[in-house]
């Protein structure tokens, strides 16, 4: 069972229907190691050959070795700009098929749906793209060309779609669905009776190995089309976390920070300009945060001439903020951002009409009047009256559903899981959880945040269970 019907979900259920990838003979690799490792086993598909082995010696952008290996063979010279065609070559072995699950609570796509459509990708198009049917061929059907070579997500969003119809795997998914538990229980203690949920697909779901003493129970329910909630319990002896980290944005914990006028969104934004509570003549948008979300929640204010005052903790300077690590001819409207933030701070006027930073502050409250207080490096303090706020500092993911949130599974076992500063601590090469076996975590909650790094995870995990239920070739 996959928790989670993002990119990596989707990915993962594409390698268990029995989509096995070999290296295509007769194709050069430009990393030459690889290449000779690639010809020491063609006849064997690279979810049989020892990972770690091949992964050895690879760098790039990503901090697992199996996210770089998958990715460096479905995009061989990607980072330096090349366009050469992927190595592997995709064989459907449907007697290698492992039944599962994939629950999600959208369509598949996961967070892509919720995103505004007209967002262009941080990543490249052609990184966005799942196995065996490149984003930009797909694009090049609807007769659309790449902006500046990225998307937006509403193409994404249908493109995930689209793959997961195109390949047949609509059978695996249950969209609508909410998790709320996820616990081990002893096998013995299952009733047959409780084994009948959702098993008119996947009869042999419930087969359990027999040396299994232990499996989990995953508990949740179905939202219907008439709105109604079905519950339902599914027991499996493995289960995928791959539900993002979309779920809960960050607070800044301060007074009055749940006063109606304070959101954590920036669809409350768009909203808020939709139904005309705000325009050009309202007092000023407060955008707390020095991430891309909440520059393109100042590009959508710029671009609906809405007042906003920035206020960020960093300097404009600080190497660690994201505008001061992003090539400005790729990324020419964070460039942007970044350069009014630079130019038009409180202290002096820039050209910049509608638009005041204040970098190096952090609010101290909301008050129930809307008016804000920030303070300064130096200890000064000043208010604000403004329309509303959006507090667009990152998310954290949502692990309810986990005995003690999950946190018995981070690196930092004292810590909550935060896919930057503290993800799930698992196994490199199977994705495995190191604290409880037959849990597995993938993409963010495994500390992966991009979706052409997510999908070397899906490879570890399939590699992993394949051996597990032994639907290894012979």
């Amino acid at each position: 069972v996959f928790l989670g019907n993002g990119p990596s979900g989707i990915c993962l259920s594409y390698l268990l229907s029995g989509y096995i990838p070999y290296f295509k003979r007769d194709s050069i690799h430009p990393h030459p190691i690889l290449q000779r490792k690639l010809e020491e086993a063609p006849d064997v598909s690279v979810l049989d050959q020892d990972l770690e082995y091949l992964s050895e010696g690879l760098e790039g952008r990503s901090h697992s070795p199996v996210a770089l290996l998958f990715d460096t063979l479905q995009r061989p010279d990607t980072d330096f700009g090349g366009t050469a065609e992927s190595v592997l070559t995709w064989w459907h072995e449907t007697n290698r098929a492992v039944p599962h699950l994939v629950l999600g609570r959208n369509a598949p796509g996961g967070a892509w749906h919720s995103i505004e459509g007209s967002m262009i990708t941080l990543s490249r198009g052609e990184w966005m793209g799942l196995p065996d049917l490149p984003f930009k061929d797909w694009l090049k059907q609807k007769r659309r060309g790449l902006r500046n070579n990225r998307a937006t997500a509403e193409d994404i969003a249908q493109y995930y779609q689209h793959y997961v119809v195109k390949k047949g795997l609509q059978k695996n998914f249950r969209c609508g669905t909410v998790v709320t538990s996820v616990r081990k229980v002893s096998a013995e203690s299952i009733s047959n009776h409780a084994q009948k949920d959702l098993q008119e697909n996947s009869d042999s779901l419930w087969n359990f190995n027999e040396r299994s003493t232990e499996v989990f129970q995953v508990d949740g329910f179905f939202k219907t089309v008439k709105g109604d909630k079905e519950p339902f319990s599914i027991y499996a002896e493995n289960v995928v976390l791959a539900t993002g980290t979309y779920d809960s944005p960050t607070w800044l914990g301060v007074k009055g920070e749940n006063l109606s006028y304070v959101h954590h969104q920036l669809s409350a934004l768009e909203e808020a300009v939709r139904n005309n509570n705000i325009d050009i003549m309202s007092d000023p948008v407060l955008i707390v945060g020095a991430g891309l979300t909440a520059a393109d929640a100042i590009l959508f204010a710029h671009h609906c001439n809405i007042p906003v005052i920035h206020v960020f903790r960093r300097r404009v300077s600080d190497p660690g903020l994201i505008f001061n690590q992003l090539p400005k001819m790729m990324y020419p409207e964070y460039h942007k951002v970044h350069q009014m933030m630079k130019e038009q701070s409180a202290a002096c006027a820039g050209p910049y009409d509608c638009y005041v930073s204040l970098p190096e502050h952090h609010v101290l409250s909301f008050g129930k009047d809307k008016k804000c207080i920030f303070q300064d490096k130096n200890g000064y303090q000043k208010a604000y009256k403004i329309s509303m706020a959006l507090v667009l500092t990152g998310s954290n993911p949502n692990l309810s559903f986990l005995p003690n949130n999950g946190i018995d599974l981070a690196m930092d076992s004292d810590q909550p899981v935060n896919p930057k500063r503290n993800p799930i601590d698992v196994d490199p090469f199977t994705y495995e959880c190191t604290q409880e076996k037959g849990l597995y975590a993938l993409g963010p909650l495994a500390g992966d945040n991009f979706v052409r790094f997510v999908q070397g995870g899906a490879l570890a995990v399939a590699s992993s269970l394949l051996k597990k239920v032994n639907k290894n070739p012979p």
